[in-house]
């Protein structure tokens, strides 16, 4: 697949590859492993001693390799991990395998920090940043990864955040959706779309098991609304899904069973989300 077949993309019509990255940024998530079926493909390698970002971008190598290979395969990848950097590996897949899309990125945060306006040092706060250029490139360049436009960015939601974050998110060309139901409204960009959902995005009261939690938010039925509106688009070509920690799941709320069952998507492929004490269902 070249980049001049990526507009015609029926990617509805695809067959979902589960890949699943059991870490949160470079150490090991067991509990996501009870995740798996047997058809999934298990990122997990060996990570060398050193720097974060060497670790890093050595578990996402292999991530674009799996990412690649479904999607030259006729597969769609859905990314399952702990965190929002392993989109990087799954960028750098698409990539190669000649897939320039459009990024909808949904998320309580911004995860558009620099190492200039971020109060934490925390990797985990910069992917969006990186993956349009900014900031932080030493997972990209180790993948080769061709930064992104800011205007095939949407960054919907991101309630939360630093103030520098959110000064640079303003200036940035970026389209900014504060309220995800702008989506149902909002014209796309051209092209294949590589959808990444973190978790937290949903409202705490309805799911809580996650690492940052941020007050307010859509409910899952919004939220349902808006992933059903985004798979009538028929261009859907990769997912990534994160960060619910089956460590703070304590009560149950997001079942391994049932949060395996959720990540397929639309048309013969579906999402589910596990949700509190009880489980939302998507059905494209």
């Amino acid at each position: 697949m070249n980049k001049n077949d990526t507009k015609n993309h029926k990617a509805n019509r695809l067959q979902n590859q589960m890949i699943l990255t059991p870490f949160f940024l470079d150490e090991p998530l067991p509990g996501l492993e009870s995740l798996a079926a047997s058809d999934w493909l298990i990122n997990k390698p060996r990570l060398p001693d050193g720097e974060k970002q060497q670790r890093l971008s050595a578990l996402h190598k292999p991530l674009a390799d799996f990412t690649q290979r479904s999607v030259l395969n006729g597969k769609r990848p859905v990314s399952i991990a702990g965190d929002c950097c392993t989109p990087i590996g799954v960028l750098a897949g698409l990539q190669r395998a000649g897939l320039d899309p459009i990024l909808i990125w949904f998320d309580a945060h911004g995860d558009f920090n620099t190492w200039e306006t971020t109060p934490s040092g925390f990797l985990g706060g910069m992917p969006l940043a990186m993956l349009v250029g900014r900031g932080e490139q030493t997972m990209l360049k180790a993948l080769d990864l061709i930064p992104l436009a800011e205007d095939r960015v949407i960054l919907t939601d991101a309630r939360d955040l630093d103030p520098g974050e959110k000064k640079l998110i303003e200036e940035a060309s970026i389209i900014h959706l504060p309220d995800v139901k702008s989506l149902l409204n909002s014209s796309l960009p051209d092209g294949p779309l590589y959808v990444h959902l973190d978790m937290d995005i949903l409202n705490p009261s309805e799911a809580s098991a996650m690492n940052y939690l941020a007050a307010g938010g859509p409910s899952a039925k919004e939220l349902q609304q808006v992933l059903k509106h985004l798979s009538r688009t028929e261009k859907i070509a990769a997912v990534s899904v994160s960060t619910w920690n089956p460590k703070m799941d304590k009560d149950g709320q997001i079942s391994p069973k049932g949060y395996s069952a959720a990540l397929g998507w639309m048309i013969g492929v579906f999402i589910l989300v596990f949700l509190a004490a009880a489980v939302f269902t998507y059905l494209g």
